[in-house]
């Protein structure tokens, strides 16, 4: 039997809250932008699709370095974004040549990314639950994996698209979106709290 006693969760500081929001801002804008970009042709996988597809994990490698040094400072999770990480960076590779390949390479690419990130997301999601507005996460990879098993399906079709990879960039973001204003409701009724009984002691 494994004696080792597992250190308790850190709670989350409203630092670390703080910077996890402007981040999921970002992520948001970020994904709207390129789901916009990636549908206006996604019929066919021209220079500008190509790379779309190399930026979209290069981006998710530089948000996971940001969260990592954030999680790092507040003692949290790292786990999880280390392989997040490793695997945005190796998917990065992985679709700069399956781009040369075809929409159908692409996809499954792609679908293999989403598996393996949506569990981690998940992971992740599960270990902060007591951070507000992680519940979106915990749902988003959920969904992701269940997408990228769709994806991959897809690359066996006749008209395969890069469309749908538009509208789980998109959908991904309005999660992220979510749970940065989750975050900040959070953020102001502790500090509502904070403040009743910082003047409760004063009167006392």
């Amino acid at each position: 039997m494994d004696s080792t006693i597992a250190a308790p969760t850190p709670t989350p500081t409203a630092s670390g809250s703080s910077a996890l929001r402007r981040l999921y801002f970002v992520r948001f804008a970020f994904a709207a932008v390129w789901a916009a970009l990636l549908l206006a042709s996604a019929r066919t996988l021209n220079p500008l699709g190509a790379m779309l597809l190399v930026i979209y994990p290069l981006f998710d490698v530089a948000c996971a370095v940001v969260d990592l040094r954030s999680a790092t400072a507040q003692r949290g999770p790292v786990r999880g974004l280390y392989l997040n990480i490793a695997l945005s960076a190796l998917t990065t590779a992985g679709l700069a040549a399956a781009a040369t390949a075809g929409i159908p390479a692409v996809l499954r690419v792609w679908g293999a990314w989403a598996v393996t990130a949506g569990l981690v997301q998940l992971a992740v999601g599960i270990h902060r639950r007591a951070m507000a507005g992680q519940w979106p996460m915990i749902a988003s990879g959920a969904i992701s994996t269940l997408a990228g098993a769709s994806f991959v399906a897809q690359a066996a079709q006749a008209d395969a698209s890069l469309s749908s990879l538009g509208g789980y960039a998109f959908l991904g973001g309005v999660f992220f979106l979510v749970s940065a204003l989750r975050l900040g409701r959070a953020e102001k009724i502790t500090g509502r709290l904070g403040s009743t009984r910082g003047g409760h002691n004063v009167g006392g």
